[in-house]
């Protein structure tokens, strides 16, 4: 078991009541699987990814990672040195260049990274898909579906074993949508990576290894 969520809760205060958007989740991934959260908007999925990736904090219950607390662990250490998270509105440093924005994690991890992190940052940008020509060029300057490739060879950059990835094919066409799911499959299966997806997409649950519903804070198996 790579990570953990136990009775995870987190609310909302509306005057004198709470709000309740999760309220004693627990689910637990492993490492080499391809996972999906499904959800309408407003479920607490995304809350639920917040949590598991120490973008918040939960109001009670844990996130473990590797049986360690995150908490313990401490939440910026463990977002630098554990966990890749890729969003939807890909989040990069749109004045920066594909390669440069990869190398900007590379930069601040404790993980050990090999020395000539320029190459390394090329070849995983080749990876998905990103050639060095484009690789060179403003991320601003390149498509939706090619920014995603970046975001999602950024999350790599530090060697982890955990991508997050919150409505990461919410912006792009079928075609690039699946070019996406298949590099998560990849990931996971080729790589043993723990995957887990944030998705409204009947059709990525129905690739993935396990998916999940979550509706109304209750998580259950997705059939």
């Amino acid at each position: 078991m790579i990570l953990e969520a136990k009775d995870l809760s987190y609310y909302y205060q509306d005057g004198e009541q709470r709000r309740y958007i999760l309220k004693d989740t627990s689910i637990s991934f492993e490492k080499g699987k391809f996972y999906t959260i499904l959800g309408q908007s407003g479920s607490g999925k995304t809350t639920l990814l917040s949590l598991l990736s120490a973008l918040d904090s939960p109001h009670g219950g844990a996130v473990m990672f590797k049986e360690e607390d995150i908490k313990k662990i401490g939440y910026e250490r463990y977002r630098r040195n554990n966990v890749g998270i890729i969003f939807q509105s890909y989040n990069l440093i749109p004045t920066f260049t594909a390669l440069e924005n990869v190398l900007v994690p590379m930069s601040i991890t404790e993980n050990e990274i090999p020395e000539d992190t320029k190459n390394v940052a090329y070849n995983l940008l080749d990876y998905i898909g990103i050639v060095k020509s484009k690789a060179d060029r403003p991320v601003n300057k390149l498509s939706g579906g090619e920014q995603q490739r970046v975001a999602i060879a950024r999350a790599l950059a530090t060697n982890v074993e955990l991508i997050l990835a919150d409505e990461p094919t919410g912006n792009l066409d079928e075609e690039m949508e699946q070019e996406i799911i298949d590099i998560f499959k990849r990931l996971a299966h080729e790589h043993e990576k723990c995957v887990i997806v944030v998705t409204h997409s009947n059709e990525i649950a129905l690739q993935s290894d396990q998916a999940f519903h979550l509706r109304k804070g209750v998580l259950s198996s997705y059939e």
